[in-house]
């Protein structure tokens, strides 16, 4: 007797059985698609369109800016240093500590000044 290979014998499937596989792969593959998408690709950040509480002129010389950030650097670094005056030794090394940086700031500022603007 000779027995029908394989074992039970395939049958062919249905046109209707077909369409149910085919249309059973495409969801599955769209959904690998998107699962890859959404792990290797992550859609790029939103931007934020920036606050315009405090805008500065787009027009202004650039001596006009300079000029305003040294006196402002220099209004910084006095009230630096009065505070320093008031706090005890680990808090006062703090405080001069940001004072410095803020006078470095400001003599680069006053340097750049003097490129825009040389003092006669």
């Amino acid at each position: 007797m000779s027995k029908p290979v394989p074992d039970p014998p395939l049958e062919s499937p249905t046109p209707l059985e077909e369409a149910i596989r085919a249309d059973d792969q495409a969801k599955n593959r769209e959904a690998i698609k998107r699962a890859l998408d959404f792990y290797l690709c992550p859609p790029p950040s939103k931007t934020y369109p920036p606050s315009t509480m405090f805008v500065i002129q787009p027009d202004i010389d650039t001596e006009s800016l300079l000029a305003h950030a040294c006196e402002s650097l220099a209004s910084a670094n006095t009230l630096a240093s009065d505070f320093a005056d008031q706090l005890g030794r680990p808090q006062r090394n703090t405080a001069l500590a940001i004072q410095q940086i803020i006078m470095l700031a400001e003599l680069a500022v006053n340097r750049a000044l003097d490129r825009v603007d040389p003092r006669t």
